[in-house]
């Protein structure tokens, strides 16, 4: 009996102790983590300022949302009058009624008050679309347009007006898409930065039928988040649901918003908002034009990773990644973005973007056509509008363009005499097209950056061909 005692005791004297001892451990425990609380403390108040921008720019996230309520108060006849001189400056063709922009500016101060009386009076009626398919370069595949009325075009150039001061501090620095400011060349000057700090793994992504395929729910919800008032939220469920007539027969939309709407690029990056910040937290680096974006890594694993998380967002989105077009690559491979074959070796027109320029300089060079300066005139205009866009500082095109001036020339000189000789090049020299008759080359526009980081133009070499 006297055993159990002493050894029950020393049980209870064991446990005592070890409670004790578990009481010393939590203590220490938290002097140590308070230690580390008040030296993290201590560190940030220390902390450099740009370092500490980096320290708040890894715990980055969405702002903070307030609601917009009195929208349709601000439609103006001031702002009636600039959405109308937009949409003349964008030009376009005529809608379903028929009405160009010179037709409808004949009459304008009434149309125009007609439109803001509709519009504030819950009166306003979308028109349907008028559907044109344009064929897709490269490939049989045609991509569906959907052209507003000139009036509609007006109304959607206020809604935009409206809506994008209200979202445009949302948007994600990585959004390079119809923003102002902002443009395909810069996003692909992100995209070379990133890849010269080491970024050099992609994931290529495509996401299949974007404007086609996206949700009216999800469309409404994203704005609802911001705006909440309910006649600018009507006026925009009715631009979705106004339908399309195409050859004569009219067609519901119940999903998509068209291409060639004028707040379709608005809606498209509103929505995709979601996805750059879900992206941001997951601490993934892209770039984003519109509905082109890829996503940048450091090794295989993490774009494999960027992978899943595009997914699983778009999931939410009601949208789905393209299969065959999506692929992961790297830098020195190469991939295609905004029409250049961007690779660590040059950045130069992709194939589809050179062909599309053939064709169109075929289509004016045919020998069936007289030689003479309206050919002379449309070429030029084809080869400014391209040049403008690829002759980049950041671009490596002036050997293909070299070669594409020549093959120009060749056209012509194949035009002018109906026949294609090599002895031309001699008695029609280059000098004669670009003196003479003032024909523009794609290699007079190459531009570089000088050692004070200003953009000069490049020397063109002396023709021969």
């Amino acid at each position: 009996m006297k055993d159990k005692t002493e050894k029950r005791r020393g049980d209870q004297g064991q446990t005592t102790r070890q409670a004790n001892k578990s009481a010393v451990s939590h203590k220490r425990l938290s002097q140590v983590l308070a230690g580390e609380t008040r030296n993290v403390r201590r560190q940030s108040q220390n902390m450099p300022e740009a370092t500490a921008w980096q320290h708040q720019r890894e715990r980055l996230t969405m702002p903070k949302i307030i609601k917009e309520h009195s929208l349709t108060g601000r439609i103006t006849p001031k702002l009636m009058r600039q959405a109308f001189k937009t949409v003349k400056r964008n030009r376009g063709a005529a809608g379903v009624d028929k009405v160009s922009v010179q037709m409808f500016e004949a009459n304008l101060d009434a149309n125009l008050d007609a439109l803001m009386r509709d519009l504030k009076d819950r009166t306003f009626q979308a028109k349907p679309l008028r559907r044109v398919n344009i064929p897709k370069p490269g490939s049989t595949k045609t991509r569906p347009l959907g052209i507003p009325i000139v009036r509609d075009r007006v109304a959607q150039e206020v809604l935009r007006r409206l809506l994008e001061p209200i979202f445009e501090p949302l948007f994600h620095d990585a959004s390079h898409g119809f923003r102002k400011g902002r443009g395909c060349h810069s996003a692909i000057e992100r995209t070379l930065e990133l890849h010269g700090q080491g970024y050099r793994h992609v994931l290529d992504a495509d996401i299949k039928g974007f404007f086609d395929n996206l949700p009216h729910k999800v469309i409404m919800d994203a704005v609802c988040r911001r705006v909440a008032d309910g006649n600018i939220l009507g006026i925009v469920e009715k631009f979705l649901k106004a339908g399309v007539m195409e050859d004569g027969v009219f067609k519901p939309t119940t999903v998509g918003t068209p291409q060639g709407g004028v707040i379709s690029p608005l809606l498209a990056n509103i929505v995709l908002n979601q996805m750059d910040w879900a992206l941001e937290e997951a601490g993934y680096m892209h770039v984003r034009y519109a509905d082109d974006f890829v996503v940048l890594g450091r090794t295989k694993a993490e774009t494999q990773g960027a992978l899943e998380t595009v997914r699983q967002c778009l999931d939410r989105l009601g949208l789905q990644l393209s299969e065959e077009k999506t692929r992961l690559t790297t830098y020195g491979k190469g991939y295609d973005f905004l029409g250049f074959r961007l690779s660590a070796r040059s950045r130069r027109m992709r194939d589809k973007s050179r062909s599309k320029f053939q064709d169109k300089v075929r289509e004016i060079t045919t020998r069936s056509r007289n030689f003479g300066k309206e050919v002379i005139d449309a070429l030029n205009r084809v080869i400014r509008g391209t040049a403008n866009y690829f002759a980049q500082p950041f671009a490596t095109c002036r050997w293909l363009f070299q070669k594409l001036d020549s093959w120009i020339r060749m056209r012509l000189r194949a035009m002018k005499k109906k026949r294609k000789n090599y002895n031309d090049n001699r008695r029609i020299s280059g000098r004669y097209f670009c003196r003479k008759l003032g024909l523009l080359t794609l290699e007079q526009f190459c531009t570089y950056k000088d050692e004070n980081g200003e953009t000069r133009r490049v020397a063109p070499r002396n023709v021969a061909t």
